[in-house]
């Protein structure tokens, strides 16, 4: 997909000024109903243009996000709005990301929050194996995504919309996450459909460009456009009807304690690095500048930040 100034414009115009996906700020309270980012360090995979990281830190007091993007066009204007509205890099901070391993410490952020990108990701177990890695012990990942019924993939309703919209979509069900999530070692994992929600957003998304509307979005942004996003946003709304999309918010917390610790060498705690009582994992960069030979046991990872 090709996110060009007047692409995210328009999709603005649909959503809300700094969102890329449906629901704008009342979606995001939905989202976050449970769970207090309140004075932590939330990562956000996934961040677009960062209107959800300004939410997160005006509205729902985090002390630091980072957002991380693959799209430097996204990054940059994320970057540029934040720093224009008055927020500080030791508020939010943008880095661009490259597909594969996250590049942070082990233990990182107390939040992982994402939306509506990990169903371009078809290694769904491996990122949230890494996710998992750099949450603290007792972090919550949050967020929400495009789930599919049993055979969303095959459907020639979806097949058509993804067609046309020129995106990659790897659909997993409900209860397929929920089971990989457990399975990856989240605990308390809920997941909540937000189906009958979208039936009813997406008809608004219909009304903002057609009729009257589309005359407006036209001058805006383009006949062409206009047309397309009439096209796009009703073919969606043929699959959701269907049951056959389903946007779910999903949530799931690290333990404590997490398996790998019963499996860490016994070390004395006078030589453990403060970074282990706080996030229940090792930090490498501070176990070498502690001194604690226990940095080269295996058991870590080099720090990249």
């Amino acid at each position: 997909m090709s996110y060009s100034d007047q692409f995210v414009r328009g999709l603005e115009w649909l959503w809300g000024e700094g969102f890329l996906s449906p629901g704008g700020p009342a979606e995001i309270q939905q989202v976050l109903q449970g769970t207090d980012v309140r004075g932590k360090r939330v990562l956000d995979l996934g961040c677009g243009i960062g209107g959800i990281d300004r939410l997160l830190v005006s509205q729902y007091g985090a002390s630091k996000v980072v957002g991380i993007d693959v799209e430097d066009q996204l990054i940059t204007r994320a970057a540029k709005d934040a720093e224009l509205i008055g927020y500080s890099s030791e508020q939010i901070e943008y880095r661009l990301a490259t597909p594969g391993r996250l590049e942070f410490c082990d233990g990182s952020f107390e939040v992982v929050f994402t939306r509506d990108v990990i169903v371009h990701i078809e290694d769904k177990r491996k990122i949230y194996q890494d996710i998992f890695r750099i949450l603290r012990s007792g972090g919550i990942l949050v967020g929400g995504d495009w789930l599919g019924s049993d055979g969303a993939g095959q459907s020639e309703r979806v097949k058509e919309w993804l067609d046309f919209a020129k995106v990659d979509f790897y659909f997993w069900t409900s209860s397929e996450m929920e089971e990989l999530l457990i399975e990856t070692g989240f605990e308390s994992v809920r997941m909540t459909d937000r189906n009958q929600w979208y039936k009813r957003a997406v008809r608004d998304e219909i009304a903002t460009v057609s009729g009257n509307n589309q005359g407006r979005f036209a001058e805006l942004f383009g006949e062409e456009m206009a047309n397309a996003r009439l096209r796009s946003s009703t073919l969606k709304m043929k699959a959701v009807d269907a049951g056959e999309l389903r946007p779910t918010n999903f949530r799931g917390r690290k333990p404590w304690f997490p398996a790998v610790v019963s499996r860490l060498p016994q070390i004395s705690t006078t030589i453990l690095p403060t970074c282990f009582f706080a996030t229940k994992s090792f930090c490498a960069s501070c176990s070498r500048s502690s001194g604690n030979t226990a940095a080269n046991s295996g058991w870590i990872s080099a720090c990249s930040t």
